[in-house]
């Protein structure tokens, strides 16, 4: 039985907040890193400005270094907005969404004993199309890793590959996982919603993409429908 529009909505309002919250660690190390180098950075300063002669070329270069970071912790703070549907931007390569997806998730996978593969095609090439919104897109990507990590059984990887010149197609391999470290545990992405076939084909259904799925495979047409 399909859900409502209105239910489908409200569904994939809850699955867009279960993949962002998925996300989020990876997103605040990014953030977090910088603000460690900047602590540093200023505790050397203070060390310096106490010390009986200045040096200023180290001066220059924890200034230097403090300024970097300043504008790597801009850049991810600004990057939330790349979330908000609500914000026009200027599409995707599929190279890009596929490399920055994986990046933002392959840890938690990992933690879990799930490696995360990418095919051939997949590089990026000069003049290469972008698609048209962004987050949404990216939604959809985290939406369709996230499918295959919490319903198909004893998985060991999952695959990304090009298919034709605007889709992807995700591929579930089974067999045992590597085994996780306890101890790793604490820094796995939280989890309180399983993505299921009615989670994803909600979340596309709502933001307008044609998705294709069975228990171990999700294809993805970049473009919307």
């Amino acid at each position: 039985m399909k859900a409502s529009p209105g239910a489908r909505s409200w569904i994939a309002a809850g699955v867009r907040h279960e993949l962002l919250t998925r996300v989020l660690p990876a997103l605040r190390h990014d953030m977090a890193a910088p603000m460690s180098v900047i602590r540093m950075g200023l505790l050397m300063l203070k060390r310096q400005a106490s010390a009986p002669a200045v040096d200023e070329a180290a001066w220059e270069e924890r200034i230097a270094l403090v300024e970097d970071q300043v504008v790597a912790l801009v850049s991810g703070v600004r990057s939330l907005r790349d979330w908000e549907l609500a914000v026009s931007d200027d599409g995707i390569t599929r190279s890009a969404l596929v490399a920055q997806c994986t990046g933002l998730m392959r840890t938690a996978f990992e933690f879990s004993g799930i490696g995360l593969q990418v095919g051939d095609g997949l590089e990026p090439e000069e003049a290469e199309p972008r698609f048209p919104a962004g987050a949404a897109v990216r939604y959809m990507f985290l939406g369709a890793l996230s499918y295959l990590h919490d319903s198909a059984p004893q998985i060991s990887a999952i695959r990304v590959e090009a298919e034709g010149a605007d889709a992807l197609r995700f591929t579930a391999a089974r067999g045992a996982s590597d085994a996780a470290d306890p101890m790793k545990q604490a820094h796995r992405a939280p989890r309180k919603l399983a993505i299921d076939v009615i989670a994803l084909q909600s979340l596309a259904d709502d933001l307008g993409y044609a998705v294709a799925v069975d228990r171990s495979t999700v294809r993805l047409t970049l473009a919307p429908a």
